[in-house]
């Protein structure tokens, strides 16, 4: 994709305004209906720009160039001098990294002559998006920008997470309290609260009541890099239900906390607290004082900190570096085009769409160039990202740029979702390049909706083909996980905590991403339960157990006769020869799996709306899907889905009710609560064991087709042997 180059470096000896005596020079760069002005400088006759404009080959509508230098009067800009360049005539095409050197042009007046004074450094050429200067340059696909703050958010971008860390703080004990009444009826209910950032964990309420409490229990934090915040904890006294009296303080850096790679302890510390009283009825002074706390503090480095769904992971790395394997191979994605976009907004009495992309894989986030007012924009941008495992998911989210229009985010502006498609990393082949359109869905209070089509190519670069398939053999997340489970009450906080601490980093960098779109790319939503993804997971799960049901179906009703006299084959086989059983059963599922490989997906799968049931859902239910948390409707309409839940809760109470009931009936069959039924259990039990004890194992299972003189023949040879 060609762009025609335009920079402008710096003027000399511009003459002044004769009405000022001083002179404000600004460029104005003018392409058919694009124009570009660069900052202007006060009272100099020597400014230096350094500004370049880039104009794509599509918006290129004319065949003239024209740079002006212009004077910003107060009341209306003059002319100073201008340059014409005629597009027809051969412009010079650099390939990078070659770069061309600007050249001294003199100015004319507007006959075209060189009467005026002053010189203009420029260089013009046709280049091509990786050329150097594109990233800085202003982009006729933003003619409708006007404003350098505005530029730099509408430009490509690359955003660098920071590494998280899980924080471990286990708290066992405190020893010699002091309460302000040490004679209080009860006696202390003490408890700790730890203060990490906006992170706040307290321990239980100590069950003693003494000033030696004890707890031994685990509170979880995120922290993330750089290590730069203080721990803070508290041991504070519940002297009554609204007031929190506290005994004792201590604040550690994170910087001064061990980190673990390994399942193994780390060593419990004694730390003083410190206690703040008033002095004067108003100062207050710390005094040290004897009070200890006993706690192991540590930076978890063997978990990974789940920031996402697990479902949608771009990345399970272990948070320490020592624990990380190398790199499998390379992802690369190109960004090419968007189709038939939907307007997002209405400007100037007309409805328009200022698309950009996000990209989201690992630590990395990428953001294309916002293309202005268009539905059919093209990014045609390269990313890479290096691969560490090949089960992993790359989402792109298309959104609509608040900030071209005249939107401020500090004001509330937020950037529209179009839509947003995610690839597994393990549907693609290694070293072929796929190109695709996908389409973008919408989901929302409104129902789905399809809002455009965007077109990706892709490769997956796999640099050793040993160590990916070492990685299909190891589980999914590293073995801390395991070794020390978390609860998944405690997993659900963690990761709302990791999204905050993304959401807030990202919202400081310059240029900022919003808060809408990071959430949108964690799906934060995902978690909250609904109608129908409650429904959908049952759908899920009858259709698993209904495609082996109708499978078994057509192999008894002869649906397919070869299949079934070969099933038939195989299963005389296996009665005569049990031992054949596992490896049957291993060799078939890799022949079938060989067989099914002529009709594997010739692209990665895109969105099942019919699965997801998206399509079917009622108004009701989407409004109470996407609802905030704590929920923001009426008591009325509250009070109405809290009975509709009920209802269905009731009916799966009904459903588990049933089970356990026939469960406790086959664990009562031992009690004699029903002394006929345990006695028809006993004689059959005995019975069964003594004919399956006298009789071989092929003529239980095949004693309908023995006849009956070989078959009593066959219980007097075995008895006889036994």
């Amino acid at each position: 994709m060609e762009y025609l180059y335009v920079r402008v470096v710096k003027a000399r000896d511009l003459p002044t305004n004769e009405l000022t005596g001083s002179l404000d020079p600004y460029v104005e760069v003018r392409l058919g209906d694009n124009t570009y002005k660069t900052r202007h400088f006060e009272k100099t006759s020597n400014p230096e720009w350094n500004q370049t404009f880039a104009f794509s080959q599509d918006r290129i509508q004319a065949s003239v160039l024209e740079v002006t230098v212009k004077d910003k009067y107060i009341s209306n800009d003059d002319f100073v001098g201008r340059l014409m360049f005629d597009l027809c005539c051969e412009i010079p095409k650099m390939v990078p990294p070659e770069n061309l050197v600007p050249q001294w042009y003199r100015l004319k007046d507007r006959s075209g002559s060189s009467k005026v004074n002053g010189e203009l450094l420029l260089a013009l050429w046709m280049g091509a998006p990786a050329d150097e200067t594109f990233p800085e340059a202003w982009h006729s696909d933003a003619f409708a920008v006007s404003s350098a703050d505005v530029l730099a958010n509408v430009r490509s971008k690359v955003y660098l997470l920071p590494k998280l860390w899980y924080l471990r703080v286990n708290v066992i004990e405190v020893q010699d309290l002091t309460p302000s009444d040490m004679y209080r009826i009860p006696l202390p209910q003490v408890f700790v609260k730890a203060i990490l950032g906006i992170q706040t964990c307290c321990t239980k309420v100590s069950t003693g009541m003494t000033i030696n409490p004890f707890w031994n229990e685990d509170l979880m934090f995120v922290a993330a890099e750089p290590f730069d915040q203080l721990l803070i904890l508290t041991v504070e006294d519940k002297v009554s239900p609204n007031k929190d009296e506290v005994l004792g303080r201590f604040a550690i850096p994170l910087s001064y906390v061990d980190m673990r790679l390994d399942e193994k302890p780390v060593t419990c510390k004694w730390y003083e607290l410190e206690k703040q009283v008033k002095v004067d009825g108003e100062k207050k002074k710390k005094v040290g004082f004897a009070s200890k706390i006993l706690m192991r503090i540590c930076l978890e480095g063997g978990y990974h900190v789940l920031d996402e769904s697990t479902c949608y992971s771009s990345d399970l790395r272990p948070t320490a570096k020592q624990l990380c394997k190398s790199s499998i191979g390379v992802l690369e994605l190109g960004i090419l085009n968007a189709q038939g976009l939907k307007p997002m907004k209405r400007q100037d009495g007309q409805e328009t769409t200022d698309a950009y992309c996000v990209a989201k894989y690992g630590q990395k986030w990428v953001g294309t160039r916002t293309i202005t007012d268009s539905l059919s924009p093209t990014w045609n941008e390269h990313y890479t990202w290096e691969v560490f495992d090949p089960c992993t998911v790359i989402t792109i989210g298309v959104f609509d740029n608040c900030r071209p229009q005249g939107g401020d985010k500090s004001e509330g502006a937020k950037d529209s979702r179009i839509g947003k498609v995610r690839i597994r990393l393990s549907t693609l082949e290694t070293g072929r390049v796929y190109t695709h359109s996908y389409p973008l869905m919408l989901f929302d209070t409104t129902g789905l909706r399809k809002t455009g089509e965007i077109c990706l190519t892709m490769r997956f670069i796999c640099s050793s083909s040993l160590n990916m398939t070492y990685m299909y053999s190891q589980p999914l997340l590293p073995k801390m996980h395991y070794l020390r489970r978390l609860a998944q009450k405690r997993v659900d906080d963690l990761r709302h905590h990791a999204q905050q601490i993304v959401i807030m980093r990202l919202s400081r960098a310059d240029p900022s991403l919003g808060k809408e779109v990071v959430e949108y790319m964690f799906d934060e939503e995902y978690s909250l339960w609904s109608i129908r993804k409650s429904r959908v997971n049952i759908f899920r799960l009858m259709g698993i157990l209904e495609a082996v049901a109708k499978r078994f179906d057509q192999i008894c009703n002869w649906r397919n006769p070869i299949t079934t006299f070969l099933i038939h084959i195989m299963f005389i086989i296996l009665v005569l020869n049990p031992n054949l059983i596992l490896p049957a059963f291993f060799l078939s599922l890799s022949v079938i799996s060989l067989w099914n490989y002529k009709w594997r997906p010739v692209h990665p799968s895109l969105t099942d709306t019919s699965l997801s049931c998206a399509d079917t859902a009622l108004k009701d239910e989407l409004s109470e899907e996407f609802d905030s948390f704590p929920t923001s409707f009426s008591s009325g309409i509250v009070s109405m889905r809290y009975d509709r839940l009920r209802m269905i809760a009731g009916r799966i109470q009904t459903v588990v009710g049933d089970w356990a009931t026939q469960g406790e009936r086959l664990l009562s069959l031992r009690s004699w609560r029903d002394p006929r039924a345990t006695a028809v259990l006993v004689i059959f039990c005995l019975v069964a064991a003594i004919v399956v004890y006298i009789t071989p194992f092929q003529v239980l299972l095949e004693g309908e087709k023995v006849p009956k003189k070989l078959h009593l023949s066959m219980i007097f040879r075995e008895l006889r042997w036994k």
